[in-house]
């Protein structure tokens, strides 16, 4: 049953990407370059990682959550229009995000990677949340409440309630969270 949900959240996720790229197609949505890049690689490399070590159809959120943002990436640069510009402070949280990325590769404590990967989505993430809570008409908040929902199916797949299983699910939720706050609180205020 929990291999159900797992492909529920993964087909969920994907909904929300597909809008997001739409969007970006045409020029409505404004991805920015860094967090996309960054959202997409550092699930890879972990899928990767889990992959080789025995993991299977658990995977599947993981996959479309790094393969989805890496579409979105190179649709960025088909449509002039979806051009965000990018500043000193963006390729600062690029920098930083790399950092925690190449920490996270290359420590051996799982509880300190976990860590790093928070951190390393966190940085890519900040350029996005500023740019979405100063204009939200710029991003496209329904593939955020579809990946806040996504991650809360992959509660049901965790073995055991360590913070090495919910860590990065978990600030999933709330980073998703944040930024369906950051795109949609004009109109929740109104």
């Amino acid at each position: 049953m929990i291999q159900y949900l797992v492909f529920v959240g993964a087909a969920i996720n994907i909904w929300g990407a597909v809008i997001y790229i739409r969007d970006t197609l045409r020029g409505q949505t404004k991805p920015n370059r860094i967090t996309w890049l960054m959202w997409g690689i550092a699930p890879l490399i972990g899928t990767t990682a889990a992959f080789v070590d025995g993991a299977r159809w658990i995977l599947l959120p993981a996959l479309t959550t790094g393969l989805c943002p890496l579409i979105v990436f190179v649709v960025s640069f088909i449509n002039p229009n979806a051009y965000w510009k990018l500043t000193k402070f963006d390729y600062i949280c690029g920098a930083l995000a790399l950092a925690a990325l190449g920490g996270w590769i290359i420590t051996s404590e799982p509880l300190v990677a976990v860590v790093l990967a928070i951190l390393a989505d966190l940085f890519a993430g900040i350029p996005t949340f500023i740019k979405a809570w100063k204009y939200p008409e710029t991003e496209t908040g329904f593939a955020y409440v579809t990946a806040f929902f996504a991650m809360l199916t992959s509660f049901a797949a965790l073995q055991t309630w360590s913070f090495a299983e919910y860590g990065f699910p978990g600030y999933l939720v709330l980073a998703n969270a944040c930024l369906i706050v950051a795109v949609y609180r004009k109109r929740l205020i109104r």
